[in-house]
């Protein structure tokens, strides 16, 4: 029809007209729509600023005994009772919370930096290089962890203790040890998606310009991979604290007058019957930290994924 415009020509100028939006505002535009993602952000960011902040509003010593208030349930004076030795179990808890999420946040960075080079590495390269990474992959899947977090803490332990002090010694060496048996998934992911990536017509044309491997790896293919590996971080993260816990709760891993949640736990097992507060409040942290990671974790898988349709 004359003076009609081409409805191509029409499309054109709507898109251009349309608001450009970013891939990360668009994952947070889709995280934000992953209800339970986002109540456990918040509860998440809650008991991070507890433990970082209640300290200095709770201002009673962990290690302050009382016998006359030993083994007492929740109340204004303690509101998430005492120990056998008349410890405030609220103060134990929000120190203990601070080296529990330590833990889980620097094990994850071990694990992730760790995955990440392994990956990439084995991504870009292939040959001999990529089946020899995978061949260490697949040997470090194929170990007990537990037995041997076991063993190279009763042979370790006391001998960086004695450099850096109890406490410092012990957490060095769980975060290394934690992170040493977590960055295998994170570099098998890495691997995929540097496979997948490598090939794209935008990378092809950054190396027909003449960019360098490193290039390519820091600007192009890198930036690219790091929906899934953020992914990644978040599982690492709870299964750093599960980790830890446990080996608190197996009588190995912190100092006994550190009351990491794990620790309490296990200074609780014998007095469940006559104190199961002991045990419930560092349990439900435990829980509730792990359950809002995991969530999160979630929300994230389904923002960084372009394939999931998400309603508006």
């Amino acid at each position: 029809m004359a003076g009609s415009i081409p409805a191509s020509a029409t499309a054109s100028a709507a898109a251009a007209a349309a608001p450009r939006v970013g891939p990360w505002r668009e994952a947070w535009r889709r995280f934000r729509k992953h209800r339970l993602a986002v109540a456990s952000l918040v509860i998440l960011s809650t008991l991070v600023l507890a433990v970082l902040v209640g300290p200095f509003v709770w201002q009673v010593p962990i290690d302050e005994i009382d016998f006359t208030a030993r083994l007492q349930g929740p109340s204004w004076a303690h509101p998430m009772g005492t120990d056998d030795l008349g410890q405030d179990l609220l103060a134990r808890v929000l120190y203990g919370g601070r080296i529990s999420l330590a833990v889980g946040f620097a094990a994850m960075t071990v694990a992730i930096l760790v995955g990440v080079l392994v990956g990439a590495v084995a991504g870009m390269a292939g040959g001999r290089i990529d089946a020899a990474l995978m061949w260490l992959t697949d040997l470090f899947l194929s170990l007990p962890q537990l037995p041997l977090l076991l063993l190279i803490i009763y042979l370790f332990r006391d001998a960086l203790t004695k450099v850096v002090g109890p406490e410092l010694g012990v957490f060095i060496l769980i975060v290394i040890i934690i992170g040493g048996f977590n960055w295998m998934q994170v570099a098998r992911l890495v691997r995929a998606q540097f496979f997948s990536l490598r090939e794209k017509e935008f990378v092809e044309a950054a190396r027909a310009l003449g960019a360098s491997r490193l290039r390519l790896v820091l600007r192009h293919i890198l930036p690219n991979a790091m929906g899934p590996v953020i992914v990644a971080a978040t599982i690492d993260i709870a299964a750093a604290i599960i980790a830890e816990s446990t080996l608190s709760f197996l009588g190995l891993g912190f100092p006994p007058d550190v009351p990491t949640w794990g620790r309490l736990l296990f200074d609780a097992k014998d007095n469940l019957d006559f104190a199961p507060h002991w045990a419930i409040f560092p349990g439900a942290m435990i829980f509730l930290t792990v359950l809002s990671i995991n969530f999160i974790g979630d929300g994230l898988r389904d923002a960084f994924d372009p394939r999931r349709v998400i309603a508006s």
